[in-house]
């Protein structure tokens, strides 16, 4: 991952898609063998169509190419976050309270690295989840991925 480069396209492309009236939920630049990636993940309520992704894709391609913010090719790529979506921002914490999470740890907690369990919210910086009538609170700061987990 390279971390600045993703913040600084963040700060470029956030804007465009808030006028398109969508949420940018992630932005991630990687290497994938000779390739650079430069994903953008997009979301509305109900769900974003191929549509979505194509109008964003091609404002952000316009605006990228006009700033250079990134040296060497890359591929845009922009997408749904699926199903699984991540939970990054604190907005997210509070739009999916209630919901199914799952939690992975950098180091472990309470003797665990994964965690499961409904979205209780984010309090004093610290996921609570809550599972069989039990509550867990894990630091943001030892917090690898937080995401959305299907209910099946």
């Amino acid at each position: 991952m390279n971390k600045p480069i993703e913040k600084q396209i963040e700060s470029i492309v956030e804007p465009l898609v808030k006028e398109k009236g969508l949420e940018l939920v992630h932005v991630e630049y990687v290497r994938e063998g000779a390739h650079w990636y430069l994903r953008l993940y997009i979301d509305k309520d109900g769900g974003v169509d191929m549509d979505d992704c194509s109008a964003v894709s091609h404002v952000v391609s316009e605006m990228l190419d006009q700033k250079n913010p990134i040296p060497q090719a890359y591929m845009l790529e922009v997408s749904s976050p699926g199903l699984e979506r991540p939970l990054k921002k604190e907005e997210d914490f509070v739009r999916f309270q209630g919901s199914l999470v799952s939690v992975h740890t950098t180091t472990q907690h309470q003797g665990f690295k994964k965690f499961s369990g409904n979205l209780v919210g984010l309090i004093n910086d610290e996921i609570v989840l809550e599972y069989n009538n039990e509550r867990v609170a894990i630091p943001r700061s030892i917090v690898k991925k937080a995401h959305l987990e299907l209910d099946i």
